[in-house]
């Protein structure tokens, strides 16, 4: 496995590989989740590359840029396990060097949901993928459902730019008990780490109601609601009823829909998300 930290090294090795590649771009502590990812790399594509950076563009002020979780030694042993070919790893200098400012902005899709809540923030994201895509040039590109705004998002730039690969999703990868894998899982004490089951608990009900025929978003979003509020760790930012490909808020479910939320459990917030289809 070799470990690039550079840009231009990123390219040269690039170049040397002849057949498909498979890139998963992360923000590195990895857990199943992002090995899953590479596995389905592994198995669809001649090479895989796995980038790891904490890209400071899409953290707000106030959000957790400094302390996110990181252990790069832990990380590189496991991508080795998985027999990962390449691994970047740049700094931010040489992702954004002085005077850098070109940015990606999507419209519609970023404005709502995790786009209201965390101003910026997809713009931080979409320039990043942008720029790791026209540096590793995957033939595929692999994302976890789990993060369904951010994969609506990457999927919407690479059609609207023309961009030269295809986006794989990635099925949520979850603990036994339903909880979805997250690098902010760790942030959790273990009471926290109980009560952040609400968010699993109250996505299971809304299949429920939904297997058994219920079409009226306004009744799923309300009983998911009441549902999260009888956990007292658990503060409620949004749960949305919305187009699969728009992120509309949908008021009847005649179409592919994602049922989302966001979730404060304690100081950690937390995403998870379903879709339903027939």
């Amino acid at each position: 496995m070799r470990v690039v930290h550079t840009i231009a090294g990123m390219k040269e090795a690039r170049h040397r590989l002849r057949g498909s590649v498979g890139f998963v771009p992360t923000m590195g502590y990895l857990h199943e989740g992002h090995l899953e990812l590479a596995r389905r790399s592994r198995d669809e594509n001649r090479y895989t590359v796995v980038s790891i950076f904490v890209n400071p563009t899409q953290f707000g002020p106030k959000e957790d840029f400094a302390k996110y979780p990181r252990d790069t030694e832990r990380d590189l042993a496991m991508l080795k396990k998985e027999q990962v070919n390449i691994v970047f790893m740049p700094s931010a200098e040489e992702m954004y060097p002085p005077r850098y400012s070109t940015w990606v902005d999507l419209e519609k899709v970023t404005e709502r949901l995790e786009g209201t809540i965390r101003p910026g923030h997809f713009r931080g994201v979409a320039t990043v993928v942008a720029k790791l895509f026209n540096i590793v040039e995957p033939t595929r590109a692999y994302f976890g459902q789990k993060d369904a705004q951010q994969l609506v998002v990457i999927k919407k730039m690479v059609a609207d730019l023309n961009m030269n690969l295809e986006v794989i999703a990635v099925p949520t990868v979850r603990e036994p008990d339903g909880l979805a894998m997250s690098s902010r899982n760790v942030y959790l004490n273990p009471q926290e780490r109980e009560a952040a089951l609400i968010l699993s608990k109250s996505l299971s009900l809304a299949r429920k109601l939904w297997s058994k025929g219920e079409r009226n978003a306004d009744i799923i979003r309300r009983e998911m609601t009441s549902l999260i509020e009888t956990e007292p760790l658990g503060t409620i930012d949004y749960v949305s009823v919305a187009d699969a490909e728009t992120l509309e808020e949908l008021a009847k479910i005649d179409r592919p829909a994602v049922v989302s939320l966001a979730v404060k459990i304690g100081k950690t917030r937390l995403i998870d998300n379903i879709v339903m289809a027939r």
